[in-house]
């Protein structure tokens, strides 16, 4: 079993984080999932990976991107390895 590319870096319920899952799994992506701490001041792995403390933050090793915002995520995920741009100009 390989360890996957992608780390996504989520909350435990959290909508914003779930909506970036739903979309890794709707292309087959495999991934990992690194929990952080529900403290937003406790989250120094995600400050240093993306510059902020906010999740989802996502780390994909095939392209060198690391990302947050859930909608910069899936417009990201949508445009490396979706089908086409269904999204252009979308914002949420």
């Amino acid at each position: 079993m390989s360890e996957s590319d992608i780390t996504l870096y989520r909350l435990q319920a959290c909508p914003f984080c779930e909506r970036v899952v739903r979309k890794l799994h709707e292309y087959g992506l495999d991934y990992q999932s690194r929990f952080v701490e529900p403290m937003h001041a406790d989250r120094d792995v995600v400050k240093r990976l993306s510059g902020k403390r906010t999740v989802p933050a996502i780390v994909d090793e095939n392209t060198g991107v690391t990302m947050s915002e859930s909608a910069n995520i899936v417009a990201y995920l949508e445009r490396t390895y979706g089908e086409g741009d269904e999204t252009a100009g979308g914002v949420a």
